[in-house]
């Protein structure tokens, strides 16, 4: 047995006793190896180390429990944590984001096996999405706000719709924007804002960029959006069937395998969000791309 599949066994021993304390020197055994020297080995394969992994997954099966509808304190008990707040903690520790945005961007089902062989492939180029790390200017959004919720994952359910609605069979949102606002470039933007993390509740707003807010009516929001150093990633272009998982797993991509070992974390202070421009129009392109604007600063 080679190395790969005795790093393979400890990685699904921690995921098979996810809720149980487990120590170095317990996996070291299963491999076959002394302590000093799996923990080079395993490192060597995982680019982390064991327990810093060993804590990651325990924090992705508790996010998991959590949007079950699992009570905090029973769910922090179990893997180990205090509080909420202590969760919330070490989440952005681990991850460089707090777990409200993986919540809202990412649909969440149980943590996805980890396989020792497609890590080594992602090392030598399997990772094809890397981010443009730019600066953007303030800039004003005008547009029109719905309210949701992360309880039972009900915003993957709404935010969907709601595009459909700004369309023409709907409300017509978008084709009113253009025609009032007169935005300085086309595209749309997606951006979650109001979040509160006591009640799993947000905003979600579908506007356009404009030069002032002078032509907005009753009716639309008004966003200043800040000036940031911003992650920018590029989906991959997909047929328009495709399209929505395409976002999704990008998202995915960026939480769970680009942000862990970028050297960035997740700028608090400022807004995540995504933009549609012509590259999304089916009529015009045969496969659709967007952009995910991620706000970052390097790890102290």
């Amino acid at each position: 047995m080679d190395y790969a599949q005795l790093i393979q066994k400890t990685i699904d021993f921690i995921d098979d006793h996810i809720t149980e304390k487990i120590s170095v020197d317990d996996l070291a055994k299963i491999a076959g190896f002394s302590t000093y020297h799996f923990y080079r080995v395993f490192h060597s394969f995982m680019n982390v180390s064991v327990m810093e992994y060993v804590t990651r997954r325990k924090l992705q099966y508790a996010l998991y429990d959590l949007n079950r509808g699992k009570k905090v304190i029973d769910i922090a008990t179990e893997y180990g944590f205090e509080t909420h707040a202590g969760f919330t903690k070490a989440f952005k520790k681990c991850f460089g984001y707090p777990p409200n945005l993986y919540r809202i961007h990412t649909p969440v089902n149980l943590p996805q096996r980890m396989y020792v062989q497609k890590i080594k492939q992602n090392k030598t180029g399997g990772i094809i999405m890397q981010p443009k790390i730019l600066k953007k200017d303030a800039f004003k959004v005008v547009g029109y706000k719905f309210n949701t919720t992360l309880r039972n994952n009900a915003h993957t359910r709404d935010i969907p719709s709601f595009w459909h609605e700004c369309g023409v069979e709907g409300n017509n949102y978008e084709s009113r924007l253009y025609d009032s606002q007169h935005p300085p470039r086309h595209g749309e933007y997606g951006i979650c804002v109001n979040t509160n993390v006591d009640t799993d509740e947000f905003s979600y707003i579908f506007g356009v960029e404009v030069t002032s807010f002078d032509k907005a009516t009753e009716e639309m929001y008004q966003l200043e959006v800040p000036a940031a150093t911003y992650a920018v990633f590029t989906t991959p272009a997909v047929e328009d069937t495709n399209f929505v998982e395409s976002i999704q797993g990008t998202w995915k991509y960026i939480l769970e395998e680009w942000f862990p070992g970028s050297g960035y974390e997740i700028d608090d202070d400022k807004l995540d969000f995504e933009f549609y421009d012509e590259r999304c129009h089916p009529w015009e392109y045969e496969k659709m791309c967007m952009e995910i604007y991620v706000p970052v600063k390097l790890k102290k």
